[in-house]
């Protein structure tokens, strides 16, 4: 029993979902800080949806029926993310990110 609750706590304190859902939001909060023109828009529009969609992958995955479903959904939320790394990685070297240092302090945060 004790054993349980240790296991529990452990969850709280690490809950992916609620991580990602942090970390999408923090995306969305702060992508004012990009100089407005055409492909900056562009840009932040897809790394607003390749962010929201590994939170809403995560969540899918945790009703499926299959280990075979959990992997295909995992390899689905990986997918997102390395598209969030390159199009960061895009937005810095264009510089179209005002405020490098805040923009990153915020979303690597959660």
């Amino acid at each position: 029993m004790i054993v349980k609750k240790k296991q529990m706590k452990n969850t709280q304190k690490y809950d992916l979902q609620n991580r990602l859902v942090k970390f999408s939001s923090s995306i969305i909060l702060n992508v004012n800080t990009l100089k407005k023109n055409f492909a900056s828009e562009h840009l932040t529009k897809q790394l607003i949806r390749s962010t929201t969609s590994v939170a809403l992958n995560y969540d899918e995955d945790q009703g499926v029926e299959s280990k075979r479903d959990v992997i295909h959904k995992m390899k689905i939320c990986l997918k997102e993310l390395r598209e969030y790394q390159v199009n960061l990685h895009i937005l810095k070297e264009s510089k179209r990110i005002q405020d490098l240092d805040n923009f990153e302090n915020n979303y690597t945060r959660v």
